[in-house]
């Protein structure tokens, strides 16, 4: 790996957008029918999917293995079933965890008649496979995240989180409403730093600012100092280089 920092954009025109009908759905990396072998993770980050569930709609039921798969709900609610029992509704602000390991099958649906579910779904490489699969779930309120980083899923030593991942990486949130909050990231690290609503003016000494709007995003490596100022809903993910 390179010892040059990265920091490059990620404009939300330039992820695959697929309208489905009852689906409306970006990837920002190859994923289904969109496959770019230049694009097909940063890090150990393998999904990261902005999607709109439209009422009374949603995922049959599917498999996964040998994945950990977050789910961060921005507006609505989401109902997950899955093969192991689990049945429960996420809300705004909620956060589900499926470690996939050795196989599972789930569905997710947006029970509301009225009401479309905006959440985003990110993949991340387990440092095994094989791993017992699992389930579960936190709900947050916005006054958690609001004005600063709310660490919702980590599997690095020394980081306390609600959800445990079985990867050296860290999932952040925050809320910003006219206020700021920085980030460090650290010599031999990833970030992807996603704006899934509003507007925000990123400083960085080593590069040039910027802003970015709604669907943005931020691919980071190396050491890197960003200061964040403004409002929208941020996700951050720190990741270590793809397991081999």
């Amino acid at each position: 790996m390179s010892s040059k920092n990265v920091l490059t954009v990620q404009r939300s025109a330039e992820r695959a957008f697929f309208d489905h009908g009852w689906l409306q759905t970006s990837h920002s990396f190859s994923f289904a029918d969109y496959h770019d072998p230049a694009n097909i993770h940063w890090g150990a980050l393998r999904v990261f999917n902005d999607d709109i569930v439209q009422p009374a709609q949603g995922f049959g039921t599917h498999p996964h293995r040998d994945m950990e798969i977050l789910t961060y709900v921005l507006d609505g609610e989401l109902t997950h079933r899955d093969s192991m029992g689990n049945v429960r509704t996420v809300t705004s602000g909620g956060v589900q965890y499926l470690s996939a390991g050795t196989g599972i099958t789930h569905s997710e649906y947006n029970a509301s008649s009225t009401t479309p579910c905006h959440l985003v779904q990110m993949w991340v490489v387990p440092t095994a496979r094989g791993l017992q699969p699992r389930y579960g779930q936190v709900d947050f309120t916005a006054a958690d995240r609001h004005g600063r980083w709310l660490v919702v899923a980590s599997g690095r030593p020394g980081i306390e989180a609600p959800v445990t991942i079985w990867q050296d990486a860290t999932c952040s949130v925050a809320r910003l409403q006219q206020s700021s909050v920085s980030m460090q990231l650290e010599t031999g690290r990833y970030a992807f730093l996603f704006l899934a609503k509003g507007e925000l003016a990123v400083e960085s000494p080593a590069h040039e600012n910027l802003t970015l709007h709604a669907g943005d995003a931020l691919r980071l490596r190396d050491a890197l100092d960003l200061q964040l100022h403004g409002d929208g809903e941020l996700i951050l993910w720190d990741i270590p280089a793809m397991p081999l």
